[in-house]
């Protein structure tokens, strides 16, 4: 056998185990980037049933004896005043006017859950002349607030008057609406002035 092929095939081999173990580590490399089916999913909070006597962090209601959308929000780096994590809230507009000073502050909320009117049984009833909607504290009844679609400022109100009712369900938002009046919004059309109108 020639030398100069011995050579040659010998460079070869190099340069294809340097390929091959190149490739593997920027297999491995690119892996790690975009996470194994979802880590930073499985790393964010999940909901929590809000516990008996939790006030909201807002106005300080006892959250469980009020009407309404309840809704709760995880921070990364930051808790809320006087207990750990979630900040919990009697009204879906207040856990907005809330996660905006936080944000203003630095703070970064890394779950943001609220009432799902799809899931749960609701109901409207009648007290002082209001249509008042039913509350629904219990983790199952939490979904996030990216994934609906709210009416806003409805006639089937709360513990802190019109609110952001969340539909995870787009038709059943829009149910909601026929019957009861509002907007429909969602989680990224939600800003501080959508909030001044409630």
């Amino acid at each position: 056998m020639d030398s100069s092929f011995r050579e040659s095939s010998r460079v070869g081999c190099r340069r294809r185990r340097f390929l091959a173990a190149g490739v593997t580590f920027a297999t491995a490399a690119l892996g790690g980037c975009l996470g194994s089916g979802g880590d930073s999913e499985s790393s964010a909070p999940a909901a929590v049933t809000v516990p008996e006597g939790a006030t909201c962090d807002v106005c300080g209601m006892n959250i469980r004896q009020n009407p309404g959308p309840n809704a709760e929000i995880f921070y990364g780096d930051h808790s809320p005043e006087g207990h750990d994590n979630p900040a919990r809230f009697c009204s879906t507009w207040e856990a907005y006017q809330y996660d905006f000073d936080r944000e203003s502050d630095g703070w970064e909320d890394v779950a943001f859950f609220v009432t799902d009117y799809s899931a749960v049984e609701y109901e409207v009833t009648e007290d002082g002349g209001d249509q008042v909607l039913s509350s629904h504290p219990d983790a199952e009844a939490f979904v996030a607030a990216s994934e609906v679609t709210y009416v806003v400022g409805s006639d089937a109100v709360g513990s802190m008057g019109r609110d952001l009712v969340a539909f995870s369900e787009a038709g059943d938002a829009e149910s909601f609406q026929s019957e009861y009046g509002g907007d429909l919004a969602t989680h990224d059309e939600v800003t501080p002035e959508v909030i001044g109108t409630l």
